[in-house]
């Protein structure tokens, strides 16, 4: 894998300041960075969406042939139940924010396991090379996921990128599914080959991805043949995959307007590997926020829409990145550093379609 650095010596100022003040705001108002009430209430909410539909099936409440509308309502309930554990509680244990406990950090981390993910690999994948190399070519995994979408001017152009901006909506349905099924064996390999792992980890690695598997397929595919009687697997798999549709593209549609936007920027290192700027900036550069005053809309997706802040401050629980927004905002500002944000989420997936319709016409990136 490349070596690259940042230039921390760059604007110091700016990220010395910038820190204080976040550190501030909890010391005068003497409240946790971790979470709170109201995130403890959303992890409840947010892990009976998805479990309650699946009982309800299993245990014979709803009869999939006789109640095929309700049946697959609750489908799209767990889909919705699925994206918001994966938004809400997982990410933010995942990344150390969601308790100051590390034993529950852990155990909430787990909640991807049950989904079909792994959360040893996503912390590879995610932390170690998303929120570090953040739209950098061969570096962030979110800019180069398939060869048949490019989201980034670094990405080899092929014909096909001319009908992105249409395809590329039904790709991220498949996010999820991709990671129930085979990306992260693929990944955990290009993990190995980058030196990310070594070949004692890889192989630790994937022996417990396989457990995870074994036990996800056991419960949310076969258990219910055995409990729901006269149902056909491909009737219940259909069921299945539409849970992962709906909840991959509610992911792709949340994560992707982040980054792959007409303002952010496609940083690249020089022959020996170095960025020109420092690592906060570099995230003010290459993201964005968008719906900052909604609040029903960032509740549902973990404070999401405020990517600037939780790129800057990944280990805060998003119950706080609201109020964190107003500090990161006005000293960005002082400094005269971008901070992008779209007016309403509709406003950044019109933005993002045209930014991955020029992606797919034009190999310079400039609009």
């Amino acid at each position: 894998m490349k070596k690259i650095k940042f230039n921390n010596s760059d604007r110091k100022d700016f990220m010395l300041d910038l820190r204080h003040s976040v550190d501030n705001y909890f010391t005068q108002n003497k409240i946790s960075r971790f979470g709170n009430i109201n995130m403890y209430l959303k992890t409840v909410f947010m892990l009976s969406l998805y479990c309650v539909p699946y009982f309800l099936m299993i245990l014979g409440y709803v009869d999939p042939k006789e109640s095929s509308f309700v049946f697959w309502f609750l489908w799209f309930v767990m889909g919705f139940g699925m994206a918001g554990i994966g938004m809400s509680v997982m990410h933010d244990a995942n990344h150390g924010g969601y308790s100051k406990n590390r034993f529950v950090n852990k155990i909430l981390g787990l909640t991807l396991n049950f989904l079909g993910g792994s959360a040893k690999n996503w912390r590879i994948q995610h932390n170690k090379m998303h929120h570090t190399f953040t739209n950098i070519h061969d570096m962030d995994p979110d800019v180069g996921p398939v060869p048949i979408l490019r989201f980034s001017p670094d990405t080899p152009m092929m014909k096909i990128h001319r009908f992105q901006h249409i395809y590329a909506w039904f790709f991220y349905g498949l996010m999820s599914f991709s990671w129930a099924t085979i990306k992260e064996f693929r990944q955990t390999g290009d993990f190995k080959r980058k030196g990310l792992i070594n070949s004692k980890e890889y192989v630790s690695l994937m022996i417990e991805m396989i457990i995870w598997k074994i036990i996800y397929y056991l419960y949310l595919l076969f258990l219910p043949m055995i409990l729901i009687p006269n149902l056909s697997f491909g009737f219940w798999f259909l069921g299945f995959f539409t849970m992962h549709f709906v909840a991959g593209f509610i992911l792709g549609a949340i994560f992707q307007t982040a980054h792959i936007m007409p303002d952010c920027a496609y940083p690249q290192p020089d022959d020996t590997g170095n960025i020109e700027t420092n690592w906060i900036i570099h995230q003010l550069q290459t993201t964005s926020n968008y719906a900052p005053n909604s609040r029903f809309f960032s509740w549902f997706v973990g404070g999401l829409n405020y990517q600037v802040e939780h790129h800057l401050f990944p280990t805060i629980c998003h119950v706080h990145y609201k109020n964190i927004s107003k500090i990161v905002k006005a000293k960005a500002e002082e400094y005269k550093l971008p901070y992008y944000s779209q007016k309403n989420f509709f406003k950044a997936l019109i933005e993002h379609n045209k930014m991955l319709y020029h992606l797919g016409r034009n190999k310079e990136f400039s609009f």
